[in-house]
């Protein structure tokens, strides 16, 4: 089915990563920075002339389109997303991407910056990627392949149908997002636009993976109030808040309950800001863990922290404000089990081993999941997130595409 077909994955992603996406938890906008619209913009382009004439860019940065239904019986309506945006936390501005062919399993050099080095030691996954074509940026960016490597295997998915329409497949909807880096991913699409009984994210990482849990996730502030007094005549009067907030957090142990100490399926309570003054600080936590229940057993824990500090703090006082964030999407799948196990067999079918873990963070797979749409996330080869030393093997993105189709043909088939 592959042997005579030319992939353009690598081509689209070499392209697609050259545009600036990158998205601004600051700004208050959907999309939060108004360039994410330029590759909305393109990929509607690309749509069009691909066929798919509903093929659209909202004022909110979402792409909508939809490939017909060529089978002769009903099939549920499958939606691929991928997301347009790249993480705040490294430039995207001016990337320069850079094909190595038929990579040799050695270290890798950026040239723009040769002090960054993608190192088999620090990334061991590069070596089971010998002697495929990698893609990298140039030293002074990050890539982007995460999520534009999403993008590029749907929009390859499409021209491969286009080109092969003798595979009999049910209604499939696309949708690319924006802003899923800073958690608003999800925030403004229109489900009825996109019509699916089930979706697939494409935007993980090694070859085989397929992620059907996530982390459930509350957000937490602790407000500390202090009492201020002129520092010159502060003896007995002054209760300054920072010193009550350093002193709370020095309640938080090393090594346990952080990402620094934890992996696998442990959940971690972690802060990530902390401001103020002798009057008022805050600390902004986010808490972490498989099981959704046990985000309260952490909330107590830091209450009780909280209140043991207090104790040492005679005049401060203190408030804790908790806020849902998202929940484990597997609650959702396990009610609608042939979700993920279609995509197990796709994968095992593209003669691949399925590899199954579970995400140490949220999709916009999670949320979908809550809001209707059951969404587990498949492999795009995207590696090293988020920073300069971010890859991807053009073979992985193949065989992504690959996948989909063999996942496009499963449903149709079991819904005979």
């Amino acid at each position: 089915m592959f042997d005579n077909y030319t992939f353009t994955v690598a081509e689209r992603l070499m392209r697609y990563v050259q545009i600036d996406t990158r998205s601004d938890a600051r700004s208050e906008t959907c999309p939060s920075t108004e360039k994410q619209k330029d590759l909305g913009t393109l990929l509607v382009e690309e749509l069009l002339a691909a066929g798919l004439s509903d093929a659209h860019l909202d004022a909110n940065g979402y792409v909508y389109a939809s490939i017909p239904s060529n089978a002769d019986h009903d099939v549920p309506v499958i939606c691929f997303c991928a997301h347009m945006d790249t993480a705040p936390d490294c430039s995207g501005t001016g990337v320069k991407p850079i094909l190595h062919p038929k990579y040799d399993g050695s270290d890798i050099i950026l040239p723009d910056d040769t002090s960054q080095v993608i190192t088999t030691i620090e990334h061991p996954y590069l070596l089971e990627r010998k002697g495929d074509d990698i893609i990298t940026a140039s030293g002074t960016t990050l890539l982007g392949a995460d999520d534009k490597a999403g993008v590029a295997i749907i929009m390859d998915l499409v021209n491969f149908l286009n080109q092969h329409p003798e595979i009999i497949h049910g209604k499939i909807s696309v949708l690319f997002t924006p802003d899923e880096e800073i958690g608003r991913g999800v925030d403004k699409v229109d489900l009825d636009k996109v019509g699916a009984f089930a979706a697939y994210t494409l935007d993980g990482g090694e070859r085989g993976s397929l992620e059907d849990e996530n982390f459930s996730a509350n957000g937490m502030t602790v407000t500390i109030h202090g009492v201020s007094a002129h520092p010159g005549d502060a003896k007995d009067k002054m209760v300054n808040a920072v010193k009550v907030g350093a002193a709370f957090l020095r309640e938080l142990p090393d090594d346990e309950f952080s990402p620094e100490s934890t992996d696998g399926r442990y959940g971690f309570v972690h802060p990530l800001q902390m401001e103020g003054t002798v009057e008022k600080a805050t600390i902004q936590f986010i808490l972490r863990d498989f099981q959704t229940g046990r985000l309260q057993a952490y909330g107590e824990w830091i209450e009780e922290k909280m209140k043991k500090t207090l104790a040492r703090f005679p005049g401060a006082r203190a408030e804790i404000e908790y806020r849902e964030q998202y929940r484990n999407m597997k609650e959702i799948l396990d009610q609608h089990p042939q979700i993920a196990q279609y995509a197990e067999e796709a994968i095992t079918r593209s003669g691949i081993h399925v590899r199954k873990n579970p995400i140490r963070g949220g999709t916009d797979g999670s949320r979908l999941s809550f809001m209707g749409l059951p969404c587990p996330n498949i492999f795009t080869g995207e590696m090293a997130l988020h920073g300069k030393h971010e890859y991807v093997s053009v073979q992985d993105m193949q065989k992504s595409v690959e996948v989909l189709v063999n996942l496009l043909k499963i449903w149709e088939e079991k819904s005979r």
